[in-house]
């Protein structure tokens, strides 16, 4: 509790007069102080003094020698009670309002001095006291009298009551408490409470009791009078004796006066213990004698010994809300809302003592609190501020609505809770799912609500008494709501029973109820409006078009609007009486204020105000208090209008109801109604005859006018009663003769037995007569037994039938003459059934036949045929049949169709009625061609009954299978639909069937059945393409996880691209997790800064260390502290230390460290010292390196500076290790200063000899380096220089004398066969190379490249490029970085130097891998090279499958996805489009699987044709080139990859030495053409460049032997003879290894066209071509009928290859430039008989013949293009005539070709038809 002085409020004085009590009033509103000058002053709220007066003695004239004890105010705050000691208790009047007089209205004189006073909240008309002489009292308010409570000897010293004022505890001075209370009777329950450590002079009852006296010893009791909790203060010296303590009105906060001091404790629910606040001490205060507390806790008010008053504000705790309202904590469980505009307030206080937790403001009024186990709302702007509390189990998902007055409505989980403001408990409970304030209606009492109330303070008048009608009115709560959006349930809050229900034919979109609860309106979808009278239960519609519409405020009045018309409804009662105004705009809001009612028009530029008649407005408002007098006086100002006329209506109406009988002969005077107002005026003559002669008083109960008024209201029956009971026969009997209600009075009069009844029935029958009431007379008569004279009556009246019916009645059929007369008037009047029975009765039938035929009463007529007429049944069944048609009943005429044997009429009728079982009977029962055309109906009606077995069988027996499997379909049974169209349809008609069912079913959007028909055709593709178009990208991606689960992963990813492209990031990230690729997920949600996201989607699926990746890009983008400070929040300590010195921030990542991270203190030491070293800052960064731990460092950024003074006294102090570095630093210095003594000097002192011997041997001073090795190193390395010096003796000499050749070589003979210690090896050769770069210059590239070598042999690579790169030698260096497996160094050297070679250093880079069996990696690399690249590798990895025997798995290598056309940039001059190089790799695996079957001389016969036919269009080419060029050799084991693209294709006889361990012939002269076969070989070196003569030797190498341990690129051989198989480099002056390089082709070798010189760019074409030429590739070559070359493949290979300078523009060089752009795909085939027909090749029509087939199935239209062409050759006629294809080889040729070919097509242009339906899905 936080106590804070605000101000004075009474000034002290300067004498003793001290505060004798203070107490506030309940209403918060006063505040009485008195002291001892026994004048009472009177405080506002505010604490401002506004009155005082004096008290009175007990004597008005004895002295003035007494003093206050104690006052109280009553709980209405109107009064005041006053204990004094002279004896006495006054109550004093203060009034309602300030200025008001001061009166004395009750006293209670004792025989002691009274002590002590309370006055409980509860009680209301008595207050208690005690009294010195240990009694207690009450005194009570209505006999001004006191009662004994109970007494007892000691002194009462205090006395308090409960907060809820239902007990009260007494102290006395021995220390005894007492707790009593007292009932409603009266009775009296004490009990002793405890006994206290002393007399209890303050006491005072809160959440629990607390007693204090002059012990210093504040003591807390529990209820039952168990101590709960003792505040010992005996130890403090300057604690007095306490004299006042009061509680908060919360309970939960206390304070104890003492002296200049008061203390404070407050109650802590949650430890459920009181706690002690720090004391106020208050200088120069004295003894507090009296504390109070404000109302609402707010404020304290403490008095003290000298008369001053202090108010200190008191609070746990303050804030703003929203800026508009201010919230103050006066406890745990109490709050003040203040409103900060015009300083309203409400207190929200638990009755339970319940915690606040949380509080809301809603619309600016409404307050909503919440405790753990209850509820608060308060209304802000209610008048008396009310506030209730229900029990309630907060959820967080509560919504609150404040649309209706004086109700809360709280919605939470489907139901309603209705809490009126004030009460404790719901008003009710109601359960519906909307909850709009359009939709619901609550109404309580609220005539008096006002919707913005004043406070009302004491200066207010006060308000009018309401009108005893008013007074008399029913409590009427209500609420209407909705069930459903078309049912209105109106509910009664305080029964709980539902008053009405409205089923609506619309959807309802507005209700609300009238302010009384008896009416409502509500308005649905088509703007119609309706009214409901609960009262009545009737509905009226009032408009159709309602736009607008609404209940004016406090009152019954309708505004409402209509098109351009307001339409006003002053009396709602009278719905067809509306007033109406044409207006411009919409409506928007009815004001009502200062006794006028305005409608607001918006007209969109500006608003106007219509005005309403407020006088009909007030009226309605009269009536509804039932004030008819007033209501009568507003109608009598208003000038005659279809409004007021209404108004009379109805008062007249409620006042006849009341029996305000001269109010209503008033209101049908003015409607006009004389006959009700003379009537009501001699009702009125007749009320006053009544009180003034007969004493009758009211006069309204004389029977007389009971009895007019019922007949008046046409209560006939009890009109009559009323004038039974009292006796009255004759005026009962004369009334209803005034009625003209005859038998009423003959019926009086016989039950009174009255004597007139004759005549009375006499009279009467006169009447009857002469009224021409002849129907009415023949009853008379008919009663009275005369049959005859009632059939004659009836006949003249024209009532036959009744006249018949006697004739039945009283068998009076054999008077004939009367029954003919009967039958007459029978037929003219159209009763002909009935004439027709005369008839039958008169014996002449035909008139009977024609009278029942007539009358349709076929029954009786067919009934009478066949007695007399048999041959007319069928006719009169056929008619009746017709007539029960003609009238509906088509149920009862099938029958009569089948008695008048019309089956088909019958099966009509019992069809559309219906009545299908008999219908299904007569069918059964027809011939089928006769009843085929029911079939289908019969069959729809057994389909919609679900009986889909009698469907089928009616559909099929009807021909329509296809409507019995579309009634299956729907039905989702596709089992049943696929039997019956298996059974009953062809298979092409099943499948069109399903696919126009699924299309349509599509279309509907019912997915999962379309879904189902394409599964059961096979067209899985077409429903997942269906679901993509839907975008229900969970069911495609549930197709596609079973049909093709290798695409699951490509589809999701691209589903995912489509959603974060539409910005549905959360299905994207979903689909990129499901696609495995949660990086997307992370990249998408930064690059949209939805950080938290990309956080939780790397930890959930990266772990900690990408999440924490995430937060440091994150915590990076935000920059500068905030980055900082993010990753705190993440707990990202170690992040945010680096980040923090990434930025330079070594302060906040020292405090961060410090803090949570103490072992990474030293690094954060560390780096920040390097930060200072590197910005020169030396002496810092010594102090940072120290407090790293690292001295050291700071040592060697010392050495480092050359600053040796400094790094000296670091290391003395901190590191005395280094100081040996110190000196070896020195020492290198001074050998660097060529001061080498002094150099060994310090090498010697840092214990490091040996760096002074390596000084020496780098100087070649090898006599000192033994010396100082002798001196200083062990024996063994002493001996070891000893011998190396002099070893090195000659070489030392030569160089001092000059001859470095000699020295040089001395150095050389040193090798590996003569010295095992490599390192020395390599020192040797460095000297002996640094002499030849100092001293010979012109044998440097000669001594590097020996050198190199050697260094290549003992494997020191890196050296030996290095070496390389010194004499410019690029092309060698990169091979010695290619051995040494060095691909980086490779590449960053071909970059700079040989971009040529980027190419060839990739391709040698997966060759390694290959021979590793990484493939995986192969394909990732060679994808990043090309396709021409990839499709080489995947031939590698097909042909070792293939040699692994894993042929399947060879077979789907091919099928790895291409784009279908790369960029330009990645497209070589001589590689096909990928289609074509996946298409030959393809073919290669066939080929190769080919080699492993027996002779197929199909398939020689193909490659005999195709090798012919490419020979002989150019024989300058052979068959065994066309083999050799693709790597094709007699067993198949080629390299079938593109290795001619890569730098030189491999012969295969070559390949097969290699593999079978052989060497390579040796000593073949070859022409220069075989230059690139050449260049795998190492036993000679390969010829001169072009335009030379012999081949010379080069080089010291020439005749020696190599084992070539690697056949393929990825050993060192390949990759030796691949690079140097490049053209790149100019000229042949440099060599490798005793090999020349190719010169380029001399000038006049070079084209002049583009694609000539294209062509010359092309590395390694030639000597591909020149490949096939060597003898081994000769040898190669299979013999006729010996080779497995395969159409497509030598069709590419014709395709891809032939080039030569003669064809450049030759059609084959446009077909090959064609495929290399990529303008139009390539079919080799196709372009091959093509090319072959242009050019008149043998072999085309055997070759078409044996394709046809397959071409056909690919592209029909192909070969028929070129089969025209092809008649017209004369080849076609050799083939023809020889008779080479007989059927049995047509047969075998057309199924392998159409294998292989159908397998290459497949693969070919992006796979087969089914990859690429789901790749467009994808």
């Amino acid at each position: 509790m936080r106590l804070k002085f605000l101000k004075n409020t009474h000034p002290s004085g300067e004498t003793i007069g001290k505060v004798c009590s203070i107490c506030w009033s309940p209403n918060n509103m006063r505040m009485a102080i008195v002291t001892t000058n026994r004048t009472v002053y009177l405080f506002d709220e505010n604490g401002d003094q506004k009155e005082k007066f004096p008290t009175k003695p007990a004597d008005a004239k004895g002295p003035k020698n007494y003093v206050v004890k104690s006052m109280a105010f009553s709980p209405d705050s109107t009064k005041l009670a006053i204990a004094q000691s002279d004896n006495i208790v006054f109550i004093y009047k203060l009034g309602n309002r300030w200025g008001e007089k001061k009166a004395i209205c009750n006293k209670y004189p004792q025989s002691t001095a009274i002590t002590c006073l309370t006055w409980p909240v509860s009680h209301q008309n008595e207050f208690f006291f005690g009294l010195a002489d240990g009694k207690v009292k009450l005194g009570n308010l209505r006999n001004n009298k006191s009662v004994l409570i109970y007494g007892v000897e000691e002194y009462v010293v205090s006395i308090c009551s409960s907060p809820d004022g239902q007990q009260l505890l007494a102290g006395h001075l021995d220390g005894t408490m007492y707790i009593f209370s007292v009932s409603s009777t009266g009775s009296v329950t004490k009990t002793k409470f405890g006994q206290h450590s002393c007399a209890p002079s303050c006491l005072a009852w809160g959440h629990n009791i607390v007693a204090a006296g002059a012990d210093l010893k504040i003591t807390f009791y529990e209820a039952n009078g168990q101590p709960a909790q003792k505040f010992d203060y005996n130890h403090d010296d300057k604690e007095k004796e306490y004299a006042a303590a009061e509680f908060s009105p919360s309970g939960q906060s206390l304070v104890v006066g003492g002296f200049n001091r008061f203390r404070a404790y407050q109650f802590s629910t949650r430890r459920s213990q009181w706690e002690e606040s720090p004391a106020v001490d208050v200088a120069n205060l004295y003894a507090v004698t009296a504390v109070s507390w404000k109302r609402d806790g707010s404020r304290l008010f403490v008095g003290g010994l000298c008369g001053g008053v202090d108010m200190y504000d008191a609070c746990l705790k303050r804030y703003k809300y929203k800026g508009k309202f201010e919230m103050v904590y006066t406890g745990p469980s109490q709050v003040i809302v203040r409103r900060l505009s015009n300083n309203e307030r409400i207190t929200m206080r638990s009755d339970n003592a319940y915690e606040i937790t949380k509080i809301n403001v809603y619309n600016d009024r409404y307050i909503v609190a919440m405790t753990a186990s209850t509820l608060l709302l308060g209304d802000l702007g209610h008048r008396n501020k009310l506030i209730s509390e229900i029990e309630w189990q907060t959820t967080g998902h509560e919504k609150f609505f404040f649309d209706n007055p004086g109700v809360a409505m709280v919605f939470n989980a489907g139901e309603l809770t209705i809490v009126e403001y004030g009460h404790k408990e719901p008003l009710g409970l109601c359960r519906t799912d909307h909850v709009s304030s359009h939709l619901i209606s609550v109404r309580i009492d609220d005539r008096d609500d006002d919707p913005a109330p004043k406070v009302e303070s004491l200066g207010d008048e006060p308000a009018a008494a309401p009108a005893p009608e008013e007074l008399n009115r029913k409590a009427n709560k209500k609420i209407a709501f909705l069930i459903d959006l078309q049912t209105v349930h109106i509910q009664d809050l305080l029964t709980n029973q539902q008053v009405a229900m409205i089923s609506h034919d619309s959807r309802i979109d507005w209700l609300e109820l009238n302010p009384s609860a008896t009416k409502l309106l509500f308005r649905d979808k088509r703007r119609s409006l309706n009214l409901f009278d609960i009262a009545t239960q009737t509905r009226t519609t009032l408009l159709t078009l309602c736009s607008y519409v609404q209940w004016v405020p406090r009152s019954d009045v309708v505004v409402a609007q209509s098109r351009a018309d307001l339409c006003v409804w002053y009396n709602i009662d009278a719905t067809e009486k509306v007033t109406m105004f044409p207006i411009k705009g919409d409506i928007i809001d009815i004001e009502r204020t200062d006794g006028k009612t305005e409608i607001v028009v918006d007209e969109g530029l500006q608003t106007t105000y219509v005005a309403l008649d407020e006088a009909l407005i007030a009226f309605g408002s009269a009536v509804e208090r039932r004030r008819f007098e007033r209501a009568m006086d507003i109608l009598e100002t208003l000038p005659p209008s279809p409004e007021a006329e209404a108004m009379w209506t109805t008062l007249a109406h409620l006042t006849l109801q009341a029996r305000r009988l001269h109010i209503a002969e008033r209101c049908f005077a003015a409607l006009g109604d004389v006959a009700r107002a003379r009537y009501l005026h001699k009702i009125n003559q007749i009320v006053l005859y009544a009180e003034s002669k007969l004493d009758v008083v009211p006069g309204g109960d004389y029977y007389v006018v009971k009895a007019k008024l019922e007949i008046l209201e046409k209560n006939f029956s009890q009109a009559e009663q009323t004038y039974l009971e009292q006796g009255q026969v004759e005026d009962a009997m004369e009334f209803w003769q005034e009625l003209h209600k005859w038998e009423q009075a003959i019926h009086v009069a016989e039950n009174s037995g009255h004597p007139e009844v004759a005549n009375l029935r006499t009279n009467y029958y006169q009447w009857l007569i002469e009224t021409r009431q002849e129907e009415r007379a023949a009853l008379l008569k008919e009663k009275e037994g005369d049959p005859l004279e009632a059939i004659n009556l009836y006949l003249k009246g024209g009532l036959p039938a009744r006249a018949a019916l006697l004739v039945q009645t009283h068998n009076l059929t054999s008077q004939s003459e009367l029954v003919e007369r009967i039958a007459e008037a029978l037929y003219a009047t159209n009763l002909f059934e009935k004439a027709g029975f005369f008839f039958e009765k008169l014996d002449k039938n035909e008139r009977a036949l024609d009278a029942y035929r007539r009358g349709h009463a076929y029954r009786a007529a067919v009934e009478l045929c066949r007695r007399t007429q048999p041959q007319l049944v069928i006719t009169l069944e056929l008619e009746w049949a017709d007539w029960l048609v003609s009238i509906g009943q088509l149920d009862q005429a099938i029958n009569h169709f089948i008695e008048a044997g019309q089956y088909t009429r019958a099966i009509e009728a019992a069809i559309e009625s219906k009545q299908w079982n008999k219908a299904v009977t007569i069918v059964d029962n027809l011939e089928p061609a006769e009843a085929k055309k029911f079939y289908k109906q019969i069959a729809r009606h057994y389909e919609a009954t679900l009986n889909y077995e009698q469907a089928e069988k009616y559909f099929v027996k009807g021909g329509l299978p296809e409507e019995c499997v579309d009634m299956y379909t729907k039905a989702n049974m596709w089992d049943a639909a696929h039997k019956i169209a298996v059974s009953f349809m062809a298979e092409k008609d099943v499948a069109m069937l399903y696919m126009s069912q699924a299309q349509r079913l599509e279309m509907q959007g019912k997915y999962r059945d379309a879904e189902k028909l394409y599964i059961v055709v096979g067209q899985e593709d077409q429903a997942i393409n269906m679901y993509k178009k839907a975008h229900k990208f969970d069911d495609m991606i549930r197709l596609v996880t079973t049909y093709h689960k290798d695409l699951l992963a490509e589809t999701h990813l691209h589903l995912a691209q489509q959603l974060e492209a539409e910005g549905n990031y959360k299905e994207a990230e979903k689909h990129y997790n499901d696609g495995g690729d949660w990086h997307s997920s992370v990249n998408m949600y930064r690059a949209i800064d939805q950080w938290q996201e990309a956080l939780r989607v790397a930890k959930q699926y990266g772990g900690q260390q990408a999440s924490t990746q995430v937060a440091c890009v994150w915590a990076r983008s935000v920059g500068g502290e905030a980055g900082i400070n993010l990753l705190m929040k993440f707990g990202l300590l170690e992040a945010a230390v680096e980040y923090s010195m990434e930025i330079g921030q070594f302060k906040r990542a020292e405090e961060i460290c410090r803090a949570s991270l103490k072992k990474k203190l030293p690094d954060v030491f560390l780096k920040h010292a390097m930060v200072l070293e590197d910005e020169g800052k030396f002496h810092e960064a010594e102090q940072e390196f120290i407090k790293a731990g690292s001295p050291k460092d700071a040592v060697d950024m010392f050495i480092h500076q050359q600053d040796w003074e400094n790094a000296k006294r670091v290391a003395e102090s901190f590191s005395p290790g280094s100081v040996a570095d110190i000196w070896e630093a020195q020492g290198r210095l001074q050998a660097q200063a060529k001061n080498y003594r002094g150099a060994e000097e310090l090498f010697v002192r840092a214990g490091k000899p040996e760096e002074a011997v390596k000084m020496y041997r780098e100087l070649q001073m090898m006599t000192d380096a033994a010396r100082v090795a002798r001196d200083h190193m062990t024996d063994k390395t002493a001996n070891e220089l000893g011998n190396l010096s002099k070893d090195l003796t000659g070489v030392q000499i030569a160089v001092q004398n000059g001859e470095y050749v000699k020295a040089i070589e001395g150095l050389l003979k040193k090798t590996k066969d003569n010295t095992s210690n490599l390192d020395e090896l390599e020192e040797a050769w460095e000297q002996a190379v640094k002499l030849a770069f100092n001293h010979v210059p012109e044998r440097v590239a000669e001594i590097v490249r020996l050198v190199a070598k050697r260094f290549i042999d003992i494997r020191r690579f890196q050296q030996s490029a290095e070496l390389y790169e010194a004499i410019e030698d690029y092309p060698a260096a990169i091979d010695a970085y290619v051995q040494g497996e060095m691909w980086e160094q490779a590449r960053a050297l071909s970059a700079s130097k040989a971009p040529e070679f980027l190419d060839n250093i990739a391709e040698l880079k997966l060759a390694a891998l290959v021979a590793r069996n990484e493939w995986d990696r192969v394909f990732e690399l060679a994808r990043a090279q090309g396709q021409d690249v990839l499709g080489k590798f995947l031939a590698k990895y097909a042909t070792q499958l293939v040699k692994d025997d894993q042929i399947a798995k060879a077979l789907g290598t091919t099928s790895r996805p291409l784009p279908a056309n790369p960029p330009s940039s990645q497209r070589r001059a001589c590689a096909p489009p990928p289609a074509c190089a996946v298409l030959c790799d393809a073919v290669c695996v066939v080929f190769v699987l080919g080699s492993s079957v027996p002779h197929d001389p199909a398939c020689e016969r193909v490659a005999d044709v195709l090798c012919s036919g490419v020979c002989q269009a150019r024989p300058d080419r052979d068959r065994g080139e066309l083999c050799a060029v693709h790597g094709a050799g007699p067993d198949g084991a080629a390299d079938v990859g593109r290795l001619g693209r890569a730098g030189g294709a491999v012969p295969a006889a070559a390949q097969d030495d290699v593999q079978a361990g052989r060497q390579p012939a040796r000593g073949r002269r070859t022409s220069r053409t075989h230059q690139g076969v050449r260049a795998l070989r190492h036993d000679r070196p390969p010829p001169r460049a072009e335009g030379g003569g012999q081949d010379q030797p080069a080089g010291p190498d020439r005749g020696q032997d190599h084992d070539v341990s690697d056949p393929l690129p990825g050993g060192r051989a390949g990759r030796q003879s691949l690079l140097r198989g490049r053209r790149g480099l100019q000229g042949g002056r440099h060599q490798q290894h005793g090999l020349r390089l190719p010169q380029p082709l001399p000038r006049h070798r070079r084209g002049h066209g583009g694609q000539r010189r294209q062509r010359a760019r092309e590395p390694g074409l030639r000597e591909q071509r020149r490949a096939v030429r060597h003898p081994a590739a000769q040898a190669a070559v299979p013999r006729r009928g010996q080779a497995r070359v395969c159409p497509q493949l030598g069709a590419a290979v014709f395709a891809r290859h032939l080039d030569e300078p003669d064809a450049v523009d030759s059609p084959l060089r446009q077909l090959r430039r064609r495929a290399l752009r990529g303008l139009q795909p390539v079919l080799p085939v196709q372009e091959l008989l093509r090319l072959l027909h242009r050019h008149r090749l043998p072999g085309v029509a055997q070759l078409e013949d044996q394709l046809h087939v397959v071409c056909q199935a690919r592209q029909p239209r192909g070969l028929e293009q070129i089969r025209p062409q092809a008649q017209s050759l004369p080849v076609v006629q050799f083939f023809t005539n020889t008779g080479l294809l007989t059927t049995v080889s047509i047969v075998i040729i057309m199924f392998n070709i159409c294998c292989i070919l159908l397998l290459c097509t497949l693969l070919c242009f992006s796979g087969s038809r089914h990859v690429g339906t789901i790749h467009q899905h994808a």
